[in-house]
């Protein structure tokens, strides 16, 4: 096929001038006594094949470019098509990557909420806490010191009993008696009410504190729970978006493979659409060489009586 389509490219010829050619050929095609005749109907089938050839040539030509402009239509709508997958599967993303942004944000602000929440029950929770406390320590302060008060009372009037039936003991060394005592209870009495009030201290102080531990453990476990949730959160959304790439990249496989085979068939049809035609010029080319040689042979046999008379005519001009 190859020295075929050099033999196309480089052959040249004569162009026909409508009318002319006709004549040309019915006048002397038919003439074979005519001595022009072979030459002009050699004339007139270079012509002939040398136009079916140019002719053939450039619908090769022809088709070549069709095909090539079939192909590039092909490749611009595939990539299109895949340009506006990508941008599809891009969108899918960006809204994956929102909605989960989104989500994350409420749940923060809920957990914001429930924090603030529980700050503002612990601090009102202490507060009774510690109301509590002081009112029953106060309460006991308060009976202390009224036990107290009943206690001084009675050892003061059973000192004065002791007194009045003591008639042997002067007065002013029972007043200096009496004071003394008084004294010695009112010390007494302030260093009990001092350790009590120690006492009542220590406890508060103790009792504030664990309350303190227990709410702060309390807020530790409710932190340790929202962190938790919030890492599940992450971990769902990674998750998703994994399985999204997963579909996206199969899905974009199958796309690139179904356009590949598309691209590929088109190729395909169109390879053995040229080697039809080409199998088909062939044919034809061989056909047309067949039917000359036989004109060509008819032609010589036509001429072959009067070579014959040429040759005989000059055999007997030698003797």
């Amino acid at each position: 096929m190859l020295w075929y389509l050099v033999k196309v490219t480089i052959m040249f010829g004569l162009r026909s001038s409508g009318g002319s050619y006709e004549k040309m050929r019915s006048e002397y095609y038919l003439d074979v006594e005519n001595p022009f005749c072979p030459q002009v109907t050699k004339q007139i089938h270079e012509h002939e094949q040398e136009s079916e050839l140019r002719e053939q040539m450039s619908g090769y030509k022809r088709m070549r470019r069709q095909h090539q402009k079939q192909l590039i239509a092909l490749e611009n709508k595939l990539k299109a098509e895949m340009d506006e997958h990508r941008l599809k599967l891009q969108k899918e993303v960006e809204t994956q990557a929102n909605n989960a942004y989104i989500e994350l944000e409420k749940l923060a602000k809920r957990h914001a909420v429930q924090t603030e929440k529980e700050m503002k029950t612990a601090l009102a929770d202490e507060k009774k806490f510690q109301q509590q406390i002081v009112a029953q320590q106060k309460k006991e302060l308060t009976t202390f010191l009224d036990t107290q008060k009943k206690q001084y009372k009675l050892c003061k009037e059973k000192i004065k009993e002791e007194m009045n039936e003591d008639h042997s003991t002067p007065k002013k060394e029972k007043q200096e008696r009496l004071s003394k005592h008084k004294e010695n209870m009112q010390h007494s009495q302030a260093e009990e009410e001092a350790h009590l009030l120690a006492q009542q201290r220590v406890f508060y102080e103790r009792n504030c504190r664990a309350f303190k531990r227990k709410v702060m453990i309390k807020r530790h476990d409710v932190e340790q729970e929202q962190i938790r949730e919030e890492l599940n959160k992450k971990k769902t959304q990674k998750e998703m978006e994994h399985a999204m790439l997963i579909r996206h990249d199969e899905s974009t496989q199958e796309l690139e493979q179904r356009q590949l085979k598309t691209l590929q068939k088109l190729r395909m049809d169109l390879i053995r659409l040229q080697h039809q035609t080409e199998l088909e010029n062939q044919i034809e080319y061989n056909n047309r060489r067949e039917r000359e040689l036989h004109r060509k042979h008819v032609l010589e046999l036509r001429q072959q009586p009067k070579n014959l008379k040429v040759l005989e005519l000059q055999i007997k001009k030698q003797f």
